[in-house]
């Protein structure tokens, strides 16, 4: 399946060549582009023959000379030139299975593309590679690939995946090791199932494939309210929650003195349910698992500090903040910390509970707008209310439930302020910027 041209970056070097919005690009060099890996794969050399076909029909070949790896600045539609990969598995606690009827057709689509892996981050389980697939990763040498594994027993990784030829995965995850690739992993731990030796093991496996497998992240399950027929779970508590949080923290020792990098981290959440401080900086390193919400609320407590330092005088603020329970201290205490630097600043955290997907749900970026109006209505919000833009569709202003931010802000009679993922935009949201 080949992909149509939809944009031309400016001053790229496909720009002002004889490149129309709507061709086809066929091949590279004689190469058959089949998919973006190989336009990005066969793109990077610095003399390029591109054979292109015409929204007509024919076809015309354009030549193209650029530094080596600099990008050619198509966009196309589909974005992988490819139908994205389904997910064939059937994981015993599979966030999409627990969402509630009703919602937009793309929510309940699962993917497990390993090209999305490469190009997005998205985390994957390999099990719907083929022998060519495997070997055209390594061929092309995708890395970092972000995988899901759960469980190094093959038994138990099979039952977890519900698919009974998973282990193909784990045996492509050594091929890759072997061949350099890197990865990143996670673990999400279900209590009573992959939690306590089950642990232990999937992270000796998992550091013996080190530096091939860089980082590791140990997730707690999420289960929603919305689990009819699905496999009985158990919910992390408190002592659970400080029970695997400390067998990840010290294998993390080990491996520190044994390795030179932590090499495990235990998600966000497993602070909270723990009631355990946050670490401090340092014990993230270079933060490899961020984009899997490990480090997040560091991050974030780090860059409102450095952000305050610099801030200038500011006028009279009068703001609300609305957050899940998980960030809720986190916020407050940078609220704390803004109020004594600038005493003008007038603000209020409101801690939103999910009752969209249940009570347990406690991250913020699963909020949903209706939560939102239900919760906030009637409530002294100041001259905005601050969202972060976690709780957004990627790119767009709809919250998972379907409403707008502009349903919202009409609604509550607010101005909505989108905050961005970092801590400096808080502090100049908070500030009125």
């Amino acid at each position: 399946m080949n992909a149509v041209i939809t944009r031309i970056d400016p001053h790229s070097p496909s720009d002002g060549r004889s490149i129309r919005i709507g061709d086809t690009l066929v091949r590279i060099n004689g190469r058959k582009i089949g998919d973006v890996l190989d336009y990005k794969y066969y793109a990077y050399e610095p003399r390029l023959l591109l054979e292109l076909r015409g929204a007509d029909g024919r076809m015309r070949f354009v030549r193209i000379r650029k530094r080596p790896g600099e990008d050619l600045g198509l966009s196309f539609e589909p974005y992988l030139m490819d139908a994205p990969r389904a997910c064939a598995n059937r994981c015993v606690f599979c966030f999409v299975d627990q969402l509630p009827q009703g919602m937009r057709e793309t929510l309940y689509f699962k993917d497990d593309d390993v090209r999305l892996s490469f190009l997005q981050g998205n985390y994957v389980t390999l099990t719907n590679l083929s022998e060519r697939e495997i070997q055209r990763i390594i061929d092309l040498r995708l890395s970092p690939l972000n995988i899901s594994v759960h469980a190094t027993d093959p038994q138990l990784h099979s039952m977890m995946l519900g698919h009974k030829n998973s282990a193909r995965a784990l045996d492509a995850m050594r091929r890759f090791a072997h061949a350099g690739i890197v990865m990143n992993c996670q673990i999400v731990v279900c209590p009573g199932l992959n939690d306590g030796a089950q642990l232990d093991r999937s992270l000796n496996d998992l550091a013996a494939m080190y530096p091939s497998v860089v980082s590791v992240s140990v997730v707690p399950v999420g289960l929603t309210k919305h689990r009819e027929g699905l496999t009985p779970l158990t919910q992390f508590d408190q002592l659970s929650a400080r029970e695997t949080l400390g067998q990840t923290v010290a294998f993390g020792d080990v491996c520190l003195k044994r390795l030179g990098t932590r090499f495990v981290y235990p998600a966000d959440e497993l602070y909270i349910k723990a009631d355990a401080p946050i670490p401090d900086n340092a014990f993230y390193e270079d933060y490899p698992q961020l984009e899997n919400g490990v480090g997040l609320i560091r991050l974030l407590m780090t860059q409102t500090d450095e952000a305050l330092e610099t801030a200038p005088d500011c006028q009279l603020a009068r703001f609300s903040i609305a957050t899940g329970a998980a960030a809720a201290e986190c916020l407050q205490n940078v609220l704390c910390k803004a109020t004594v630097k600038c005493d003008k600043i007038q603000g209020i955290v409101y801690t939103i509970n999910n009752r969209f997907f249940g009570a347990s749900v406690d991250v913020t970026g699963l909020i949903t707008g209706g939560d939102l109006i239900a919760q906030l209505r009637g409530k002294p919000l100041g001259d905005r209310l601050l969202i972060s833009e976690h709780m957004l569709r990627s790119g767009e202003h709809v919250f998972l439930d379907d409403v707008t931010v502009e349903d919202v802000s009409r609604a509550l009679g607010v101005p909505v302020r989108i905050v961005e993922r970092d801590g400096a935009d808080l502090i100049r949201a908070m500030y009125g910027n």
